[in-house]
């Protein structure tokens, strides 16, 4: 970019030209008065100045020139520099090379703030923008996440259809369970529990029950087994701290459990479970249920769950992949027991197997941490005796 003309007067220091290489631009001052009596030197290509100029001055301290005016010999006064920012909504200012450095870097211009002439983006600049993100890496668990914007489908072109609302419990949870889903670096160990002498000693204790008027499900017994193996694995019991560089682990067990209503999957926690007896966990559970399925569940029946359990017992399958209820770490699913053939003793007999579904946060717990909590749970249930060792 030519600064003079024909015929001009420059004095020394002023701006002759400014050369456009490939980390950025800096004009070439002149290195004393002479007078333009040839046409201005044509830059080349290579960074190199013209023997007539000095050496170019560093970009961010550089004071461009206003345009000369022809008539006039003396030299022009210096112009302010603009701002090195781009104007906002504009295309980042830098060259292709820098745009292709950028890209390998994964790093995002329209970020990047750029130190060179009229705001162009440097490769130092670049370079300076990706050190300063690793130096600074997040480190709270993503959350405000959302879902791309859905194209709207006409579907009635396709036949007929209605549009149901969907109730305030399913939007939360579709919210918290996506924030969960993107957040957490979940995954799920599969196991099984041979629970034969387990449901035999339930179903022993049946008619205490009844006269106790309360029903004795299988998952008490869960949650007593699940109590013991949390206190042999704490990390299990705990949150990760807003910094992400702390885990909390927590003294208390404070159990949730998902109930399936009619609007839509609650999650009421037990407060205390290592504290109850088999009969007390039964009979809360039954009362909470009711009042999930009723509506009548208070804010402080929702919070403070350090454990939750999800159970399909009543209905089927044999897996699934339960989310982690955040802030918790991990989350057991349950299904439905069956009847194998297992071979014990030399010989094939049939057992009654409980799959076990265990989703945990990887930034937690390390999968062989995973395997060995869902090995001592599978014990537990196998003999609940080992329990009170």
């Amino acid at each position: 970019d030519v600064k003079v003309q024909l015929g001009d007067r420059v004095s020394q220091g002023s701006p002759i030209l400014t050369l456009v290489v490939e980390e950025g631009e800096a004009p070439v001052a002149a290195s004393e008065p002479v007078a333009a009596t040839t046409p201005p030197p044509t830059p080349a290509p290579a960074p190199e100045p013209p023997p007539v100029a000095a050496a170019p001055a560093s970009p961010p301290q550089t004071t461009p020139v206003a345009a000369p005016q022809p008539a006039q010999p003396a030299a022009v006064a210096p112009q302010a520099p603009m701002a090195a920012a781009p104007s906002e909504g504009a295309p980042p200012h830098a060259s292709p090379s820098v745009r292709k450095f950028a890209r390998e870097l994964g790093a995002d211009l329209v970020q990047v703030r750029g130190t060179g002439l009229k705001g162009r983006i440097l490769k130092a600049d670049v370079q300076n923008f990706v050190k300063q993100r690793l130096q600074q890496p997040e480190r709270t668990a993503p959350s405000g996440f959302s879902l791309p914007e859905a194209v709207e489908i006409d579907f009635s072109q396709f036949g007929p259809v209605d549009r149901k609302p969907m109730s305030r419990i399913k939007k939360l949870s579709a919210a918290n369970l996506h924030r969960a889903w993107v957040g957490i670096p979940h995954v799920t160990h599969q196991d099984e529990a041979d629970i034969t002498e387990l449901e035999a000693f339930r179903v022993s204790l049946k008619q205490e029950a009844e006269r106790r008027e309360v029903k004795l499900t299988l998952l008490p017994f869960i949650m007593k087994a699940v109590i013991a193996t949390l206190k042999a694995f704490p990390n299990f019991n705990a949150s990760l701290a807003a910094n992400g560089e702390e885990l909390i682990l927590k003294q208390y067990y404070h159990l949730g459990f998902a109930v399936d209503t009619p609007d839509g999957l609650v999650v009421p926690v037990l407060r205390d479970a290592d504290r109850k007896s088999i009969y007390e966990i039964a009979a809360e559970l039954a009362e909470m249920g009711t009042r999930a399925r009723g509506r009548k569940l208070r804010n402080p029946d929702l919070q403070g769950g350090t454990f939750t359990i999800s159970s399909l017992g009543g209905i089927g399958g044999t897996s699934f992949t339960p989310i982690v209820n955040a802030p918790e770490v991990a989350i057991l699913g349950v299904c439905k027991a069956q009847l194998k053939p297992v071979y014990q003793g030399g010989q094939w007999v049939p057992r009654l197997m409980l799959p076990l579904s265990l989703s945990y946060d990887h930034r937690v717990i390390d999968g062989a941490e995973a395997a060995r909590f869902s090995a001592t749970l599978a014990q537990l249930l196998g003999d609940l005796r080992r329990a009170l060792l």
